[in-house]
């Protein structure tokens, strides 16, 4: 059985599904198995596509106009028809030609997981790089340390001694939870209050 899914960006009346129905209907999509969904390709959150994700069962096919109706970009597309492959589910797309129930179908999608695949490993490669570009100039990666020197650490231990965390922190220009760590775990306890003098009857 062919399933149909269609997606615009936005819920405007400008935007409609009209060509994609036309298109899937003239496929061979029955009006009745049409899902479809009014939001962005960058959300997650689709319940026209989870609704026809639950609706395939094995030996359907999902069909969409175009790649990008589906999926918001290769790797995620990828993801979506390697689960409908596992359940044992075909997909086809109509304006690029790719169905997974054919031979050509399936090497276009192995081609695009290679893609896919030699994308993040030229991603991994510049981080890599640049890492090791800022190490080689003496910069290293992270949160610049907030208290540091042995003379520092110990002026917040002598101000932890009779001072709130809060207003020691603000001296010390960093935030209370990382003074107590710096100054190896001490606690402020609030001193117990002095009791008060009465003045006495004449």
């Amino acid at each position: 059985m062919l399933v149909g899914y269609m997606r615009v960006s936005s819920e405007s009346d400008r935007q409609n599904t009209n060509l994609q129905r036309d298109a899937l209907q003239a496929a061979g999509v029955d009006i009745r198995h049409l899902f479809e969904d009014r939001a962005s390709g960058a959300k997650d959150d689709r319940p026209g596509l989870t609704k026809a994700l639950e609706f395939v069962r094995p030996g359907d096919v999902l069909v969409v106009w175009k790649l990008d109706r589906l999926g918001r970009s290769l790797p995620h597309l990828l993801s979506i028809v390697n689960t409908l492959k596992d359940r044992q589910v075909a997909f086809r797309s109509l304006t690029e030609g790719m169905d997974t129930t054919t031979a050509s179908g399936e090497l276009l999608f192995h081609v695009f997981g290679a893609l896919a695949q030699y994308e993040r490993a030229l991603t991994k490669e510049r981080v890599t790089a640049g890492l090791a570009a800022a190490r080689r100039r003496g910069r290293v990666g992270g949160r610049p340390p907030a208290i540091w020197g042995a003379r520092r650490i110990a002026a917040a231990r002598r101000r932890l001694a009779a001072t709130p965390p809060s207003r020691c922190a603000t001296r010390s220009c960093c935030g209370a939870t990382l003074l107590h760590p710096a100054c190896s775990g001490k606690l402020w306890v609030q001193p117990p209050a002095q009791p008060a003098i009465m003045p006495t009857a004449p």
